[in-house]
């Protein structure tokens, strides 16, 4: 191999990250610490909810029937159980008295109610077995979760003659919190060793696979921290955490995964470490920044929705990608330096090898994928003849896999949005056996009713005239009230079907359109179900905007093309089509629901597709920008586009897809949660990634960069002085080759390999044999 004759001088931001690289570290421990200290418990403090548009109708209805009619929105159900016996018998009836007294005495707890009291024939089961006891506690969530934690050891389990559970929202989101927290400790404890065991495989040097473990850990503490400052300012949703853990470990997996492969390639030269780190970063440390504000970019336009559950996971996700990037960008390349030749320490894999070959030995064939710099890359064989292949028959595999793609996206034709409930939990879960057993017993539509608040001055004859015209509405099953405070009332209107059926929400918006003489709002299930999705599709074409033109402009950025950045949106959208139907298939279907453990409520939650699609788009352009990239040096080096896409792929083939499968473990052990719309994001985002990687990487983006040729590559006049000028890119100090002379009509700026360092292959055997 050739010897590096002159190393380049380190740039500012090498001086900069490795100047002292002890303190560096040392000071990078003490923040730790202090984001350990701070971001502890921060699951206490995070809420369970944020579904609603705080801003909606139905959520200020909500608010002020609950200050002005406590008993109207109970939040805490008693299911009583008689056994064999009636819940009229008096036996029965005496210790429903008792349990609704204790109850009335407590503390944070109002408007209580039962079917004792009222004879309602809404809060007896029909076989005349279960009846309730209604409550409502008041506080926010947090001191909700204490009171309940308080009151229900004393209230659950056999009760003289009758047997209590404890249902209602509050025990639904209290359960789901903890259910949470134990599914993510749990999963962390399944991906750490396994993603360890894989990165061994991949690196063999057991010092260089505890590399990117440690950045990842320090970016979720870190984002931990930061959510726990949030939580003094803003609600964040307990939900984010899994996103934290899920990109913490992920990104920062890939980021110091290019990152330590790369330098391992420069010590190979017989590079000093300095010299090495510093083209490391100017190549690989360049496309991780990139790569990092690229998936900002797509969790970002989640705070365009009010919903805060939306909203939590652009905190975590940004935080945690922008951390993980710092941390594989700054102390990184210290515990490199200071490491040297000793990353490649410790090669757990040596017992199962012969003899080593001598140092700088190349196993590779002759001339076997050479590139822009004339040397000989190791490995990456395999997909460069599968870049051949789809390259030659590029009209089939591009249709094909178009087709493909298309046709596994079909079910989510058949979406049906819902709300969260109890049925996210499992079917052992306390509070969703008491919902199930009101679903299935109880008459009605429980919970499904909806309530319609009126406020101003009226009299007896104006509100039962506005009470018949309730009731006289086709999807009206029946009215009651009003019952009156001061200028308030509410009346109670039970829709036909299930509680957000298409029926249910057509009579949201006839009674929003009735007429009457005082103010109205409407709320309830429905009410909350129609909000939300009139506020997600508001804000969806300005969040569309926002990730489309931000990407098409870092993408023209880095590659100068007009072309390419339209193929990298279209195609990253495409990629998501199978986890989109999937989705529907498995989880709003109830397809694999037996096998996977969930109970499937018959809908999509309405945030769920926006969340899945801003976090797998982000890492689908996360492995487009590698890919890119390489095929970019490539092109800018020699011209000859064919081979920059072979290359590119070869060299990047299967970095990519061992980064994608190390994702995968992580999204699938969060998907192992018990909460269903966890499991649905980490098991549809690990679908996502790896039809990303091993089909859309490997056989899209080829196929379609053959068939627009030479043009993949053009820009109008004025953009291409707009790139000249601040466009971004990997290059080495020494000057261009070609300068003047490129295709393009560009300078042709110096490859990544321009200071004498090895080209990189994109096979596991590369990043294996690179010691």
């Amino acid at each position: 191999m050739t010897e590096v004759n002159s190393p380049p001088r380190p740039g500012g931001w090498t001086r900069f990250v490795t100047a002292r690289p002890r303190l560096t570290l040392l000071a990078a421990l003490v923040l730790t610490l202090l984001a350990v200290l701070a971001g502890g418990g921060v699951a206490d403090r995070l809420g369970s909810g944020g579904w609603e548009d705080p801003d909606a109708q139905s959520t200020y209805a909500t608010k002020a029937l609950e200050r002005e009619f406590p008993a109207s929105q109970p939040n805490l159900l008693l299911l009583v159980d008689s056994g064999t016996a009636s819940v009229d018998d008096p036996a029965v009836r005496a210790e429903a008295a008792r349990l609704t007294a204790r109850l009335t005495a407590e503390k944070g707890i109002v408007g209580v109610g039962s079917y004792w009291d009222s004879r309602s024939p809404a809060l007896r089961a029909k076989d005349g077995h279960e009846a309730l006891i209604a409550a409502r506690i008041t506080g926010d969530e947090k001191t909700m979760g204490e009171t309940l934690d308080r009151v229900a050891p004393s209230f659950r389990g056999e009760r003289g003659p009758v047997r209590v559970r404890i249902g209602g929202i509050v025990a639904v989101r209290h359960e789901m919190q903890t259910t949470i927290q134990e599914d993510l400790t749990r999963a962390e404890m399944i991906a750490l060793p396994i993603t360890l065991v894989l990165l061994v495989m991949v690196f063999g040097s057991a010092i260089a696979a505890l590399l990117p473990l440690g950045i990842g850990i320090v970016a979720i503490l870190g984002t931990n921290a930061i959510l726990s400052g949030l939580t003094a300012f803003t609600d964040v949703s307990v939900f984010a955490m899994n996103l934290t853990t899920a990109l913490g470990l992920g990104l920062a997996i890939d980021y110091a995964l290019f990152i330590v492969r790369r330098f391992r390639e420069e010590l190979s030269t017989g590079a000093a470490p300095l010299t090495a780190i510093g083209t490391t970063l100017r190549t690989a440390g360049r496309t991780v920044l990139f790569s990092a504000l690229t998936v900002a970019v797509s969790l970002a336009a989640m705070l365009v929705f009010p919903q805060y559950f939306l909203r939590s996971f652009a905190y975590a996700g940004m935080a945690v990608v922008l951390l993980a990037a710092a941390a594989a960008l700054i102390l990184l390349p210290a515990a490199l330096v200071l490491l040297g030749d000793r990353v490649n320490a410790l090669d757990l894999r040596r017992a199962f090898r012969g003899k080593p070959k001598p140092s700088g030995a190349d196993d590779t064939a002759p001339d076997e994928g050479r590139g822009a710099s004339g040397r000989t890359t190791d490995g990456g064989t395999a997909w460069a003849r599968a870049a051949d292949l789809v390259m030659r028959r590029a009209p089939f595999f591009a249709l094909a896999t178009t087709a493909v793609l298309v046709l596994l996206g079909l079910p989510f034709l058949g979406v049906r949005f819902g709300t969260a409930d109890d049925r996210q939990l499992p079917s052992s879960a306390e509070s969703h056996i008491v919902q199930q057993h009101i679903r299935d017993g109880f008459p009605g539509s429980p919970g499904g009713g909806l309530e319609v608040l009126a406020e101003g001055k009226a009299t007896p004859a104006q509100y039962t005239a506005y009470k018949e015209r309730i009731a006289a509405l086709p999807e009206a099953v029946r009215v009651d009230g009003p019952l009156v405070n001061g200028d308030s009332a509410y009346f109670t209107v039970q829709p036909r079907g299930e509680a957000v059926d298409d029926e249910a929400q057509k009579l949201v918006k006839d009674l929003r359109a009735l007429k009457a003489p005082f103010d109205t709002k409407v709320t309830g299930t429905a009410a909350v179900l129609v909000d939300s999705k009139h506020a997600i599709g508001a804000q969806l074409p300005w969040a569309g905007a926002f990730v489309a033109v931000v990407t098409l402009l870092l993408v023209f950025l880095l590659t100068g093309s007009v072309l390419i950045p339209l193929q990298a949106v279209l195609l990253n959208a495409l990629s998501l089509t199978a986890m989109f139907g999937a989705v529907v298939w498995v989880f709003q279907d109830g397809h694999l629901s037996g096998l996977l453990g969930f109970t499937s409520p018959g809908s999509i939650e309405t945030t769920l597709p926006v969340l899945m699609f801003c976090v797998a788009f982000g890492l689908s352009m996360d492995y487009g920008v590698f890919l890119l990239s390489r095929i970019k040096e490539e092109y800018d080096a020699t011209g000859d586009h064919e081979h920059a896409v072979r290359l590119g792929l070869q060299r990047t083939g299967g970095l990519i897809t061992a980064a994608a499968v190390i994702l995968a473990v992580v999204m699938v052990a969060i998907g192992t949660s018990r909460v269903t719309n966890t499991k649905m994001l980490g098991l549809g985002i690990a679908l996502a990634v790896l039809m990303d990687a091993m089909v859309v990487r490997s056989l899209l983006v080829p196929a379609i960069m053959r068939l627009t040729g030479r043009a993949t590559w053009w820009a109008p006049a004025p953009l291409r002085r707009f790139h000249d000028r601040f466009g971004l890119g990997e290059g080495g100090d020494h000057p261009p080759r070609g300068a003047g002379n490129h295709p393009t009509g560009h300078d042709v700026p110096a490859d990544e390999h321009g200071d004498g360092s090895p080209n990189a292959s994109g096979g596991l055997r590369e990043i294996q044999r690179t010691r």
